[in-house]
């Protein structure tokens, strides 16, 4: 299980807990919509009801868990999506780890401009010490999830691992920070290990790329106009609300909210290889496509972004669904998935907190994809 929290309040601890395994209420706004929305266009590249049937058990089957938003896009338009009860297209919903994709996107316009080099050493204060092992992490390797700093994703107890204690208690008033003292448990570059506190060390260096100022308000108008000029409105996703800690970083392993209809925009953003809905390269291809490259470390995982192969840790449905299909995942079954092949986005967030359901539901997104020729 990959822990991620939704801080929309700042929760006491027992709150965040009681969130973490399945209030979902306090994961989302929700609409007031009495008669949820369920559409199938009848010109897709499938039979109405062949599709119906296939996302039908997506909301009715128990074993699954709660579905709240499912949208397919094909060729970049909608021809199916449908909401839960109190869920609707304006609502917007918590991207638990997903929200580590749309950093990775972000990481890849600051290289672009040149404020950032993917195989130079990440420059944190922390490591600048002679001799300090960690000052020889790349921004290579906090992206694959290979850093090799000691961050215990699940804790045993829950509230023993480093993502609680970093979002929630000791670490919680400035994530940067905490994430940023770990040692190394490898040596940088040698074992894939997924972590949370990488992404906020991303998030904490790009805000540096942009402002001096230690300044909490400062730090989040910085990253906030850089969102909002390079990816919110070109994109066309303007419910993407990132959230901030304490010191102003971004929390960008965990923490940002989307609309369903925008989680697909930002899904075709990837398959469109970096081009927006007017066809304008916001994000180069080849950026996209070291996403999409395989860690020499675990195959099933790229750049922040999971990858449909067997690896030492996958989390989407290799020999289910094409090999080229990849996912942006998130904590308890929220998925942004993208078959090429196929033209294809799908986007599933929900409430599923067992390893059964999840898997119940990934079967049940892989009967959706499978009915689209490519």
């Amino acid at each position: 299980m990959k822990i991620e929290w939704n801080s929309v309040k700042r929760l006491g601890l027992g709150a965040a807990l009681v969130a973490l395994v399945g209030a979902g209420g306090l994961w989302s706004v929700r609409a007031a919509d009495p008669q949820p929305l369920y559409h199938v266009a009848s010109d897709a590249a499938v039979g109405e009801a062949a599709l119906r049937a296939a996302i039908d058990p997506l909301f009715g089957d128990a074993a699954m868990g709660d579905t709240r938003a499912l949208l397919v896009m094909r060729d970049g338009e909608i021809v199916a999506e449908r909401y839960a009860p109190g869920f609707g297209p304006d609502t917007k919903l918590l991207s638990w780890s997903i929200a580590k994709s749309v950093t990775a996107v972000l990481v890849g316009l600051m290289v672009a401009d040149g404020r950032l080099a993917i195989d130079a050493p990440v420059p944190v204060a922390a490591w600048s010490q002679p001799g300090d092992p960690r000052g020889k992490i790349t921004l290579r390797q906090l992206l694959q999830m290979t850093s090799g700093l000691d961050h215990v994703e699940d804790g045993e107890p829950i509230t023993s691992g480093d993502t609680v204690r970093m979002l929630f208690t000791d670490g919680a008033q400035d994530m940067r920070a905490y994430a940023e003292a770990k040692p190394l448990a490898h040596a940088p570059g040698a074992h894939f290990a997924y972590s949370t506190g990488s992404s906020i060390i991303l998030s904490d260096l790009m805000t540096r790329m942009l402002t001096n100022s230690s300044d909490p308000d400062v730090r989040r108008r910085a990253m906030a106009m850089f969102i909002d000029g390079r990816l919110k409105a070109p994109g066309k996703l303007p419910s993407l609300t990132p959230e901030y800690d304490a010191a102003g970083t971004m929390i960008g392993g965990s923490m940002m909210h989307m609309t369903a209809r925008d989680y697909g925009r930002f899904g075709e953003l990837l398959r469109r290889q970096g081009r927006g809905p007017t066809g304008h390269q916001i994000l180069p291809e080849k950026w996209v496509d070291f996403m999409r490259t395989p860690s020499t470390r675990n195959p099933a995982y790229g750049a922040h972004l999971w990858l449909n192969r067997e690896g030492s840790e996958s989390a989407l449905m290799p020999g289910l669904a094409p090999t080229s299909l990849f996912g942006c995942v998130g904590h308890n079954g929220q998925y942004i998935l993208v078959s090429p092949s196929q033209r294809l986005t799908v986007v599933r967030i929900g409430m599923s907190p067992q390893k059964e359901q999840r898997t119940a539901v990934k079967t049940a997104l892989a009967r959706v994809i499978g009915l689209f020729p490519g």
